[in-house]
């Protein structure tokens, strides 16, 4: 099968070469009749008979697909042209198409075999008509084969050459097929891992609140019935904020704690409604004057901050917690410290597991701004989140 690229280039040589044997046997014909040779009949019979031969291969389908049909019709080809050699010293011009055939339809081994010996009987066929084998007899035959060769061997160089090109752009677009699936793969995991960070920081840790609230409401509920109903309009105020962020969630808005205020003023917040909802007392501290700062580094801060709290309430059996925002002359701090049990940060279990999400989650949050994030803990001495953003981050 040949390339698309070489199918219209190998049409017009098709019908090229249909058109040079029908000429040469035109040739052959009309010059015997006019020149009324002795056999002119026999070459005009000769000439037909050829004709009728290579076009019944030029219309057999199995020609040139099956090694045996086309033996039997060059064979049947080569033999009628050896006829009209024999009756006419024009019959050698046929040698040429039949080159091309030759090489064309053969290996390449049998093909120059077969063009050696149509060679051979042109310049015998030719010298014999002239009485004597001449420097043109020989040359003539032998330049035509040679012309023949180099140009099947030029095709052929280019046919490889455009199946290469082909197998190449076969490859390329299969490689980019498999860089997209690599490319949505990834942006599907970038994604997937985005979303167990958001709710990590916001819904579960909302919906954990809510619970603890409720838990001690029960609690306190027979005897302490003002107890619980703080301990319930808690809960549905965090209820509340929980729904505010499952909708900001939906529609990628910002943090509700960010709307029309600053990360300090988040934070303090956050601070204090963590220490009503927990009882655990939560301090909020601010170092230098406030600067305005990108829309995902103010976001960054805020559910780093969460994600930390978070972890001291559920985890820390801490009896205070300080946070303390800095902003420096290139960029902003970010601590939270708690005096709680403490823990070993290599023995962390791997995201998935209990508990698995929320360093990791703060660390790729730091890591998509270019922050820097560093936890330093130790069994017994409680635990310090440090998280720095420098000037310029996004």
């Amino acid at each position: 099968m040949n390339p698309p690229l070489l199918d219209r280039p190998l049409r017009v040589l098709r019908a090229c070469l249909h058109l040079l044997v029908a000429g040469l046997l035109g040739l052959a014909a009309g010059a015997a009749v006019v020149q009324s040779a002795a056999h002119a009949g026999a070459v005009v019979a000769s000439a037909a008979v050829l004709g009728v031969v290579y076009a019944a291969g030029a219309a057999l389908s199995r020609v040139g697909r099956t090694a045996g049909a086309t033996a039997v019709w060059l064979a049947a080809l080569d033999a009628t042209w050896l006829v009209l050699l024999a009756l006419t010293p024009a019959g050698v011009y046929l040698a040429f198409p039949l080159f091309f055939l030759q090489l064309h339809l053969l290996p390449m081994r049998p093909g120059l075999l077969a063009v050696a010996a149509t060679t051979l009987a042109a310049v015998a066929g030719f010298g014999w008509h002239q009485g004597s084998l001449t420097f043109a007899a020989v040359i003539g035959p032998a330049l035509g084969a040679a012309v023949a060769v180099g140009t099947v061997l030029g095709y052929q160089a280019l046919y490889r050459e455009s199946q290469d090109r082909a197998r190449l752009i076969d490859e390329l677009t299969a490689t980019r097929g498999e860089l997209a699936a690599a490319e949505r793969t990834a942006g599907t995991l970038a994604e997937r891992e985005r979303l167990a960070r958001e709710i990590h920081d916001t819904l579960a840790q909302g919906l954990t609140s809510i619970q603890l609230l409720l838990r001690a409401a029960e609690r306190a509920l027979p005897q302490r019935p003002d107890t619980a109903a703080e301990h319930v309009t808690l809960a549905r105020t965090a209820a509340q904020d929980n729904l505010a962020e499952a909708r900001r969630f939906v529609h990628a808005l910002a943090p509700p704690d960010l709307d029309d205020r600053s990360p300090a003023t988040a934070l303090h917040r956050l601070c204090a409604t963590t220490t009503a909802q927990s009882g655990l007392p939560v301090a909020f501290d601010r170092n230098g004057p406030p600067a305005e700062l990108p829309a995902p580094v103010e976001i960054a801060i805020l559910r780093i901050a969460q994600s930390a709290l978070a972890n001291a309430v559920q985890h820390a059996r801490a009896s205070r917690v300080e946070v303390t925002l800095s902003y420096m002359d290139d960029g902003v701090a970010l601590d939270i410290v708690d005096d709680g049990i403490g823990f070993d940060p290599a023995a962390l279990p791997a995201p998935g597991n209990a508990g698995g999400y929320g360093l990791a989650a703060m660390r790729a949050r730091a890591r998509a701004l270019g922050a820097t994030l560093s936890v330093e803990s130790a069994p017994g001495e409680g635990t310090a989140v440090a998280v720095s953003f420098s000037e310029g981050a996004p």
